[in-house]
């Protein structure tokens, strides 16, 4: 599971949506926690390009580093160093060209050779 896990994070860092759709099951789920609470859900390969193409924009690069892995009993966790530096402006007062970096960790499950869960957490 491993080395699909480096093609998605390598295909999410250089933000190609089509490489890190190919390593995805159709019917994937994708979660992100933050503080504790889902703040994001999709079900199925559509509504996660639909997300990953409306934040496409974001981001003018990123750049997930997993620092420790682990599988038990068929699911991957990773803790993961992300990097980023914002290409927009935010309502929250954030401005294109600020970096922010953050700890957190992914859990990852497979089907049929392709990822069919992902959970983000951070805090």
């Amino acid at each position: 599971m491993r080395a699909l896990i480096d093609r998605y994070i390598d295909a999410y860092n250089r933000i190609d949506i089509d490489a890190m759709l190919a390593t995805m099951h159709s019917e994937v789920i994708f979660e992100n926690y933050t503080a504790g609470v889902l703040s994001v859900r999709t079900v199925g390969i559509h509504e996660l390009r639909h997300l990953a193409e409306s934040s496409r924009q974001l981001f003018s690069t990123r750049h997930q580093t997993i620092t420790t892995y682990a599988e038990t009993a068929g699911v991957a966790y990773a803790q993961i160093h992300f990097q980023g530096t914002f290409a927009v402006d935010l309502p929250n007062g954030i401005r294109a060209g600020q970096s922010m970096a953050l700890d957190g960790r992914s859990e990852y499950r497979e089907r049929d050779g392709l990822l069919i869960y992902i959970a983000d957490y951070s805090d």
